[in-house]
Parts: C-alpha cells; sequence; structure tokens
C-alpha cells in the first residue's frame, strides 16, 4: 500500500446528497455544495443555464452572463430546504454595472445542517449511557464568489467573466477547512444563438483542513475501529461545462420559446454518467422555457442523468425532472422551481423560491 493512500483521512459527512472521502491530493467529490445550483429558474431548467443566464445568478453559472442585465444594480435572494427540511441552501448576491462594459457581483452561498447531535460523549467514564453529556453542532458549507464581466468591444457579441471564490467548511469544533479557487466563464453570439462556456475550479480549488478533536473523541474513534484524521489538503480538479441556447417567438412576439442544452464534463476518473472512460465524464442537462409578453414564464428541464446499477445488480437510468414558473413585472421577479433530488421518491421534491430586484432600472 503507497504512503499516499495510507495518508486517506475519515470520511466526512457534509450533508451533500453524497458522501465525500477526503484524500491527502485529489478528491473526487470535494465542494459538492457548489454542485447543486442557485436561482430558482436555473434549477427549474435541470441547471441547463450557462448560455442563458442574465441576471444576479451569473455570477454562480457564468460570471460572463453579468453583462446581460438590463438595470444598474440588481439583488438576488434563494431559499431552499431538501432532504423533508433538514438541509438548509441559501442564496444572496447582488451584481452592479460599472460602465457600459463591464459588470461586478458578488454571491454568497450557505448550505448547512443545523443540531445535528454529537453521540461520541454519550457513554461516561463508567460505561453508562448519560443524556446529559449529549451535545449538538452544526454542519455548514459557505462560499463567498467576487465576480466580473466585461464584453470585448474588439469581438462583436463575446463576454467574458471569472470569479475568485473563497470557501469555509466547518463540522462543529470537530473539523474545519479554508478553500480558494477561480472560475472562468464566456459567452459569444452566433446569429441567433449564443454559445457559452464555463470553466469551474480552472485552477484548481484548495482546501486545507484541519482537525480538532478531544482525547474521549480519539478514544472513541480507536474503539470503534475509526481511522483518526490528521490535517490535509483537498484539491478539486476542474470541471468544463458547454452550453448553447435559442428563444423563438411567436404569435407577434408574445410567445417566447427558448431552450438550452448542457454538456458537463469532468476529468476526475469514472463517474456514473451516460458516456464515461478511466480519465473523462460527460453528462448531458436540458432546459426548456415558454414565456408570455415576458410577463409569466412556465420552465422543465431534465438534469443529473445518472447510469448505474441497481441492487439487483442491473444496468438502470435514473433522471432528474424539474418544473417551475416565474413572473417578472417592471422591477420585480419571481421565480419557483420544484426540484426532485432523489430522481424516484416524490418524497424527496423541493420547492425552492428565488426573489429578484432591479434597482436604477435603465
Amino acid at each position: 500500500m503507497s504512503s499516499v493512500i495510507k495518508k486517506i483521512v475519515i470520511l466526512i459527512l457534509i450533508i451533500t446528497g453524497k458522501t465525500s472521502i477526503v484524500y491527502a491530493q485529489i478528491a473526487k467529490y470535494s465542494n459538492e455544495f457548489l454542485s447543486v445550483g442557485v436561482g430558482a429558474r436555473a434549477l427549474s431548467m435541470g441547471n441547463a443555464n450557462i448560455a442563458s443566464v442574465n441576471d444576479v445568478t451569473a455570477g454562480y453559472w457564468n460570471p460572463s452572463g453579468l453583462q446581460l442585465q438590463n438595470s444598474n444594480l440588481q439583488v438576488g435572494l434563494m431559499h431552499a430546504e431538501y432532504f423533508a427540511g433538514i438541509a438548509k441552501y441559501d442564496f444572496i448576491g447582488g451584481s452592479k454595472r460599472i460602465d457600459s462594459n463591464s459588470v461586478a457581483g458578488i454571491t454568497f452561498i450557505r448550505f448547512g445542517v443545523d443540531n445535528i447531535p454529537n453521540t461520541t460523549e454519550l457513554i461516561d467514564a463508567n460505561g453508562n449511557i448519560d443524556y446529559s453529556r449529549l451535545k449538538s453542532f452544526n454542519a455548514v458549507d459557505a462560499a463567498v464568489l467576487l465576480s466580473y464581466a466585461r464584453n470585448i468591444i474588439k469581438i462583436k457579441g463575446l463576454k467574458i467573466g471569472g470569479n475568485v471564490k473563497i470557501i469555509r467548511r466547518k463540522l462543529g469544533d470537530f473539523a474545519g477547512s479554508w478553500g480558494f479557487g477561480m472560475d472562468g466563464g464566456v459567452m459569444y453570439d452566433y446569429k441567433k444563438w449564443r454559445l457559452a462556456v464555463m470553466a469551474r475550479d480552472i485552477t484548481g480549488t484548495f482546501n486545507a483542513w484541519t482537525y480538532s478533536l478531544t482525547d474521549d473523541m480519539k478514544q472513541t474513534f480507536a474503539i470503534t475501529g475509526n481511522e483518526i484524521p490528521a490535517n490535509s489538503m483537498e484539491v478539486t480538479v476542474p470541471k468544463l461545462i458547454l452550453g448553447a441556447t435559442k428563444t423563438w417567438y411567436a404569435w407577434q412576439n408574445r410567445i417566447s420559446i427558448g431552450g438550452e442544452i448542457n454538456a458537463i464534463n469532468t476529468f476526475d476518473g469514472k463517474r456514473n454518467t451516460i458516456i464515461k472512460t478511466n480519465t473523462w465524464s460527460l453528462e448531458p442537462a436540458l432546459g426548456l422555457e415558454i414565456g408570455y409578453k415576458k410577463f409569466i414564464y412556465l420552465r422543465s428541464g431534465l438534469g443529473n442523468i445518472q447510469k448505474s446499477k441497481n441492487v439487483m445488480g442491473a444496468d438502470v437510468t435514473t433522471v432528474q425532472p424539474n418544473i417551475g414558473l416565474g413572473i417578472k413585472y417592471k422591477v420585480f421577479a419571481l421565480d419557483y422551481a420544484m426540484a426532485n433530488i432523489g430522481n424516484t421518491s416524490s418524497s424527496l421534491y423541493s420547492h425552492i423560491f428565488t426573489v429578484k430586484i432591479d434597482i436604477n432600472k435603465q
């Protein structure tokens, strides 16, 4: 067994729908809370949103899309609850036009599970269960994204943007990490199509983990056969998303029909996706939006398309179907999404709302 494998530390469960194994070097599912997505519009369209995004949520999806906002200042808020309300996901963002060719934005994301029972000290020194020793802790993932977008004047229709992101992950008083990374995005208008590229974690995102365990906790870990974790560095490898969108109009431009397709490319080994190799995997995402008089919108999407094996060992393909509605009136927009993050169980549907407000609208 190599020295690198021996450095594998304890499983860290930050409730994100997956359990992440933290390696001394590359972690396959690192910072997965940043893959959930923000904005009810995007979530209702199956997360196919890197080409059509045109509001404050572009700071997350594709920062170059901030150039498409129609106001000097825009503010957005979102709240979602997952796993029957156990996990809370919140987003707040703001974007400000600097001049006709540049926009800056800031995004804050928090994904947390609060009041988790801590049973590591439930048994006293005499081996008796003492419920007065029962405590609780929070598991919180948070990130701040600083975004900038700009038109490339010499190339008509080309927009570029980037993010600098600071990540804080905390598991009670036991473990925590600070992380840093960067994203880059491009949009290009070609005839009636808009093409987009989004490179997440383009430089690799680094999380430095530290652990603080009491002697009682270390003893509990040893008795239960768990490895005592050591300080480590976790690296998230880049992800490349390609997208294309187009909008058609009918009935004297009263009805708009827009569609988007994304191709999500990962390079951290084989995943349960439709197309996969030992080093590269590809997952598609599809979104549809039908609007009436730019006032009300009906949306639907298919995402998280996975191909895996069931308990009987047979190959199965699962799809995450989402739907949603949106209303925009003057400077106010309200979006709603119903997303089934569990693919098959209706009990896992989550109701997501986003509010956006334009200020100093031009």
